[in-house]
């Protein structure tokens, strides 16, 4: 999987969510749940990845809630500088627009800390990003900065 560069001078806004759904940033006594949360849905490598992205100040994890329930998350600016990743959705809560919303809030994060373009690490779904935030494939970027990491 290539990573992606996207120009954040030119992101479009985050899309309005349904009623009862938000994006806040994680807060540090959440962090049980949100590590929780992707130890079961997801890798051990992205639980590694929260609790960095937990440990900054103010934490680069932004996470999608309905009243109690924790739904999806996006860490930014974590693994490398200007990097957006990993995130994800519950099965359950997929076709709500929550990764495209969770996206995009943490894409204008990074531009609001002053970077011009962010970098999307190992993208998965290359026609999802190409087309929410005009990110394009860097060539010969696979495996890119993940190369050589412990498996």
């Amino acid at each position: 999987m290539p990573d992606m560069l996207v120009p954040l001078y030119t992101l479009p806004p985050v899309p309005a969510l349904a009623e009862g759904l938000v994006i806040r940033p994680a807060l540090p006594f959440e962090a049980h749940v949100l590590l929780d949360f992707t130890a079961r849905h997801f890798s051990p490598k992205w639980v590694d990845e929260c609790t960095v992205a937990l440990a900054a100040r103010p934490a680069k994890v932004l996470i999608a809630t309905q009243g109690t329930t924790l739904l999806g998350f996006a860490c930014y600016d974590v693994t490398f500088r200007g990097f957006f990743g990993p995130t994800g959705v519950a099965p359950e809560a997929r076709g709500k627009g929550l990764g495209k919303a969770l996206l995009l809030a943490a894409l204008h994060r990074l531009r609001d800390e002053g970077f011009a373009y962010g970098v999307i690490g190992g993208a998965g779904p290359v026609e999802f990003y190409r087309q929410t935030c005009g990110a394009i494939a860097i060539p010969d970027s696979d495996p890119g900065a993940y190369a050589g990491a412990l498996v």
